[in-house]
C-alpha cells in the first residue's frame, strides 16, 4: 500500500504540533524585525529536530531524507526563515557526513546535534554557477592550510558556528574541478570574518552574509575527506539537499493554501462566503492540486537519494523545481484571493510569497537544474 510509514506520521504531527505553538507566533515579528529565530532554534534544538538527520553515533537522531523532508515542511508550513535552521544544518554537514573522517565528524557532528549551526560556503560572486571558477584558495603550510578568498550568499552566516568551505587547493589541475578540496572552518579561527547582512525580499529572519578568510589558518585535519575531492562531495551533497528545498516550498506553499482556504471560507461578499464562487473553487482545486503534486515528487526524490538510486540526482533536481515553482504560483495565487488584504503585512500571505520566491534560486537556479534533468536524459 502506498502511504507513508506510521514513524513519519508521528514526526509530522510532533513537527507541526511545535511550529504551531512555538514557532509560528513568532513569525511576523521575525520577518518583520529581519532578525534571527531565537524562539525556534531553541524548539527545534529542545526536541533534536535541529539537525534530525545526524547519525546516531554523533548524537543525532539518524533520521532518513524522507524524515529530514517532513520536519523541513512543517517548520516552512509556518516560517520559511526558521524552516532553514533544520535545511541549512544538513547543507552545511552534508560533506562530513558523506566524506570526513571519523574525528572530524565527532568533532563538527556532534556540536551541531548539540545545538550549533552550520553553514555551507561554496559560492562566489563570480562562481554562482559555475562553481568550478572560485577564486578562494587553499594552501599548505606545515601542519595547516592557509585560506583566502570571499564567499557570498552563505545562509545563516554570523549565526552559524562551523562553516564548510571550498577552496581552490591545486590551481594547475588539468581539470579545475579536481583542484578544490573541502574544509570545516570554525567561526573563531583566526583569518575568519563576515560581512553584513544583505537585504533581501524575503527570509529575513535568515542572515545572508558574505564571509572572509584572510590567512585563515585551518589545521590540517579539519580537511573534508581527500584533496582535490571538494567538488565531488558538494555535487553528492547537493543530491541530498536539493529536494530540501522541494520540501521548504513545498511547506511554504501548503501554509499559503491552508491559510486561503480559511479566509475565502469566512470572507463575505455579495451575500455570501466568496468560497462559494466557482472562480474561487478553480483557484483552490489548481492549487491544492500542484501542492499534492510536489508533495509526492519530493517524498519520491527524498526515497530514491537515500536508496542511492541510479535517476536519485534527476528526482532531486525535479523535485527541487517543480516544488519551487508551485509554491511561487500557490503563494500568489492566494496574495490574489485575499484581495487587497493579500498585499499588506497583516496576512501571512504577502510574507510567504515573498518568501517563496528564493526557493527557485538557491541551491541551483531552476535553470541549473533543468540543465541537470537534461543530463541526466541525454547521457
Amino acid at each position: 500500500m502506498y502511504q507513508l510509514a506510521e514513524e513519519h506520521e508521528e514526526l509530522r504531527s510532533a513537527v507541526r504540533d511545535l511550529a504551531a505553538n512555538e514557532i509560528a507566533p513568532y513569525a511576523a515579528d521575525v520577518d518583520e524585525n529581519e532578525r534571527y529565530p531565537t524562539e525556534a532554534a531553541e524548539a527545534l534544538t529542545k526536541t533534536g529536530f535541529n539537525a534530525v538527520h545526524i547519525p546516531e553515533a554523533y548524537g543525532g537522531q539518524g533520521a532518513d531524507a524522507l524524515a529530514c523532508d517532513i520536519v523541513i515542511e512543517e517548520v516552512a508550513r509556518v516560517c520559511a526563515s526558521s524552516s532553514l535552521i533544520p535545511a541549512v544544518n544538513k547543507l552545511g554537514t552534508m560533506n562530513l557526513v558523506l566524506g570526513a573522517s571519523e574525528e572530524l565528524k565527532k568533532q563538527v557532528l556532534g556540536d551541531v546535534a548539540a545545538g550549533a549551526t552550520a553553514s555551507y560556503a561554496l559560492s562566489e560572486r563570480e562562481a554562482g554557477s559555475d562553481p568550478a571558477a572560485m577564486r578562494t584558495k587553499a594552501v599548505r603550510d606545515g601542519e595547516r592550510w592557509v585560506l583566502n578568498g570571499t564567499k557570498c550568499w552563505i545562509t545563516n552566516a554570523g549565526e552559524s558556528t562551523w562553516y564548510t568551505v571550498m577552496a581552490v587547493t591545486d590551481p594547475d589541475a588539468a581539470n579545475p574541478a579536481n583542484g578544490i578540496s573541502a574544509f570545516a572552518v570554525r567561526y573563531d579561527d583566526p583569518g575568519f570574518s563576515i560581512g553584513p547582512k544583505e537585504r533581501k525580499l524575503g527570509i529575513k529572519g535568515s542572515p545572508t552574509r558574505e564571509i572572509y578568510f584572510e590567512d585563515c589558518a585551518v589545521p590540517a585535519e579539519r580537511m573534508i575527506g581527500e584533496p582535490g575531492q571538494g567538488l565531488k562531495l558538494a555535487f553528492r551533497t547537493l543530491d541530498h539537499t536539493r529536494h530540501s528545498i522541494g520540501a521548504q516550498a513545498l511547506g511554504i506553499a501548503q501554509g499559503a493554501l491552508d491559510a486561503a482556504v480559511s479566509y475565502v471560507t469566512e470572507r463575505r461578499q455579495f451575500g455570501k462566503a466568496i468560497a462559494d464562487f466557482q472562480g474561487v473553487q478553480f483557484m483552490l482545486a489548481d492549487m491544492a492540486m500542484k501542492v499534492e503534486a510536489a508533495r509526492h515528487m519530493v517524498y519520491s526524490a527524498a526515497a530514491k537519494v537515500e536508496r542511492g538510486d541510479a535517476d536519485k540526482s534527476f528526482a532531486s533536481s525535479a523535485a527541487k523545481t517543480f516544488a519551487s515553482d508551485t509554491a511561487m504560483s500557490v503563494t500568489t495565487d492566494a496574495v490574489q484571493l485575499f484581495g487587497g488584504a493579500g498585499y499588506t503585512r497583516d496576512f501571512p500571505v504577502e510574507r510567504m510569497m515573498r518568501d517563496a520566491k528564493i526557493t527557485q534560486i538557491y541551491e541551483g537556479t531552476n535553470q541549473i537544474q533543468r540543465m541537470v534533468m537534461a543530463r541526466h536524459l541525454l547521457k
